[in-house]
């Protein structure tokens, strides 16, 4: 029997049916924006339908040129842009599985000068104003709609997911906030709500009854002025009315200020909403966001709470998620971790999305890890991110691997950020490791650091030992009250009630929101309640858009977050990720200090002053003083095994000791192992 009996049960839609109640959330890699890629894209689908996946949605194509996200961005308009899409979709046919074409019209949220929308605005997210569409041209908007619907039914699609959430151009239509139109497309919830359910009635006509038709929802807008509850049931019932097959849930406008699917956001956080929407419909409805492992998927489903759940970045960490949970290895899955750094971010940079736990994703015929014709004896030094990446891709294509590792555990920086208040799912990439570790058969030293002596017999040596702490040249640095961030939070050293934070990079902003979080630690998360508190999201009838007023608990202590640069404090941050931390940073009452000069420490504290004049001297009376100063290579082995002919490659950390960055690491660690 299957631990997951209500998740992998097919759901029959009537004229199809569905494998498993599991659906691959639309992600945009960048490779449907280009016409060269397609064979890419293909086996990016094909995996994953390998893995198991019911239903997946692509990447958001647009119905026409003004719906487009940005110039040369990915639109479906012609038969001949149909007849490409065969190759995705009939590599997915071959592995069982099916797919459906999200259609994206991104009005306001359009990065050219075409772009349209429900009344004349500037969305705070694009630097170009969006122009008001009149009737005749809000019709035209619907036959585009219906036309692309009935390309993607040509180019072989087993259905459409129309976006209808995340503050798109039907979502622009359907909220106070940007609709200020007083003909039959505004004035009342009634007419706002006709552009979308129009769409929906014109795509059912141009694709016919046996094609699934998925309607993406706002059921929590987050913004101001958004929808009310009542609109977004009567919106629901008229989508299906029109025609639809299911209803996807979709949480929050792209512009808004409350944080959806980052690591920070608890397990689970929006499935109440899908809840409490299901029954009002009597079609399927899927629950999304921030659902990433089988255990919960089963209980949103098992509970009445979804007919279906949709996870997008947990299918670009781990293609065979259905297939391990099916075979009773959901303990072999790789986790997503919610970081956006090689998703997300990578989008928004033009850039082909990946994984940062999975740096194949988006690159399946790029970097494959086929079994070796030659086995070779390797040796990796050091269990962090690349060390552990390595090890297990070298033993999966079978290379004899062992894995040396000086501290009593393995996971390196990764031990450490999942003691951060909102990243403890990053305990789940070392749970991963330590799983595949063992069913690769990978020899592991732990309490062991290796010697020369240790590796010379190896074929290949890795050394991915890592970083330190960089500790500055400060008089008085050696003072009782100074620690550095590693002290902190992995070793608990004990800290006072005013601390100042030296140095304001990722692991600055890390160390301030773990000494302003309270009681909360890997073991004891924010529950839903306090997170939602926290950021000011109420019920979904609460206030039009689901906000409240936000009450953050107090912070334990006075913090000062200090750096040498005249920037923002967070400026460097991932696009999608720092202002939620720097919103966080603000919500806790911590100090910000810019273009600092560090003088001294002394038992009066931290002596600072300002600009290349050194001005406005003044001294920081704290308890404790916690050094982000930056870290350094742990790199002693490399230069004595080469001295002794060994065979050496030098990795993360060791390789180069910038802020820290697991996604190098891990794509470093995964390509040599490729190439091994």
């Amino acid at each position: 029997m299957s631990s997951y009996p209500r998740l992998l049960q097919p759901l029959d839609l009537g004229f199809t049916t569905l494998r498993n109640r599991v659906v691959m959330g639309s992600m945009h890699t960048g490779l449907e924006d280009r016409a060269a890629e397609v064979d890419r894209l293909a086996s990016y689908f094909a995996e994953r339908a390998r893995g198991g996946v019911a239903l997946m949605v692509t990447g958001g194509y647009a119905p026409n040129l003004e719906g487009s996200l940005y110039p040369g961005g990915s639109v479906l308009m012609t038969p001949r842009q149909a007849r490409r899409h065969r190759r995705v979709t009939d590599a997915v046919h071959r592995e069982g599985g099916k797919i459906a074409l999200q259609i994206l019209h991104a009005g306001r949220y359009a990065y050219h000068p075409l772009g349209v929308t429900a009344s004349t605005s500037k969305a705070p997210i694009s630097r170009f104003t969006a122009r008001g569409l009149s009737e005749a041209g809000v019709r035209r908007q619907v036959e585009a709609y219906a036309r692309c619907a009935r390309l993607a039914r040509e180019g072989g699609y087993d259905g459409v997911e129309i976006m209808g959430s995340e503050g798109y151009f039907l979502n622009q239509f359907l909220a106070p906030r940007t609709n200020q139109r007083t003909d039959a497309y505004g004035g009342t919830p009634e007419n706002r709500r006709r552009l979308p359910v129009e769409v929906v009635r014109a795509v059912r006509e141009a694709v016919g009854p046996d094609f699934i038709v998925i309607y993406r929802l706002s059921m929590l807008d987050l913004v101001p002025d958004g929808q009310s509850w009542e609109e977004i049931v009567a919106l629901a019932k008229e989508v299906e009315a029109a025609g639809a097959t299911i209803i996807n849930t979709g949480i929050g406008w792209h512009e808004a200020r409350v944080p959806t699917i980052v690591t920070s956001v608890p397990r689970g956080a929006f499935v109440e909403v899908t809840a409490r929407l299901r029954p009002e419909v009597s079609i399927p409805v899927i629950a999304s966001n921030r659902i990433s492992m089988p255990d919960l998927a089963e209980q949103v489903v098992a509970d009445g709470k979804a007919d279906l759940v949709s996870m997008a970045r947990p299918f670009l960490a781990d293609p065979d998620w259905v297939l391990k949970a099916a075979e009773g290895r959901a303990d072999e899955i790789n986790t997503c971790i919610a970081c956006n750094q090689a998703c997300l971010d990578h989008t928004f940079a033009k850039k082909t999305a990946s994984c940062l736990v999975n740096p194949r994703a988006g690159h399946e015929t790029l970097l494959v890890l086929a079994p070796t014709r030659t086995v070779r004896r390797v040796a990796v030094v050091g269990a962090g991110p690349a060390g552990l990446a390595t090890a297990v891709a070298a033993a999966e294509r079978g290379h004899e691997v062992e894995l040396f590792e000086a501290a009593d555990d393995i996971g390196g920086q990764f031990a450490i950020a999942m003691r951060i208040p909102g990243k403890e799912d990053f305990a789940e990439t070392i749970r991963y490791y330590r799983r595949r570790l063992d069913v690769t058969g990978v020899k592991v030293h732990l309490g062991r650091p290796a010697s020369v002596d240790d590796l010379t017999e190896f074929d290949e040596v890795v050394v991915a030992t890592g970083v330190e702490p960089r500790i500055p040249d400060l008089p008085g640095v050696d003072h009782p009250k100074v620690i550095t961030y590693a002290e902190l939070v992995r070793d608990g050293a004990p800290v006072g009630r005013t601390v100042a934070v030296m140095g304001a990079g990722g692991i600055g902003v890390d160390v301030s929101e773990f000494l302003t979080q309270g009681h909360h630690t890997v073991d004891s998360p924010l529950s839903v309640a306090e997170w939602m508190a926290e950021w000011g999201v109420g019920a979904p009838d609460a206030s039009r858009g689901g906000l409240v007023r936000p009450a953050p608990a107090p912070s334990p202590r006075e913090v000062h977050l200090l750096q040498r640069k005249s920037t923002t404090i967070g400026k460097g941050l991932g696009r999608t990720t720092g202002w939620v931390h720097r919103a966080a940073l603000k919500a806790k009452g911590v100090h910000h200090h810019v273009g600092v000069n560090y003088e001294r420490i002394d038992d009066a504290g931290l002596h600072i002053s300002f600009g290349e004049d050194h001005r406005d001297p003044q001294v920081l009376d704290v308890d404790t003083i916690v050094l982000c100063t930056g870290q350094e290579s742990v790199n002693g082995l490399a230069p004595a095994l080469r001295g002794r002919g060994v065979n050496v490659h030098v990795i993360g950390g060791a390789d180069v000791a910038a802020e820290l960055d697991a996604k190098r690491a891990i794509k470093q660690g995964t390509e040599l192992a490729a190439s091994l």
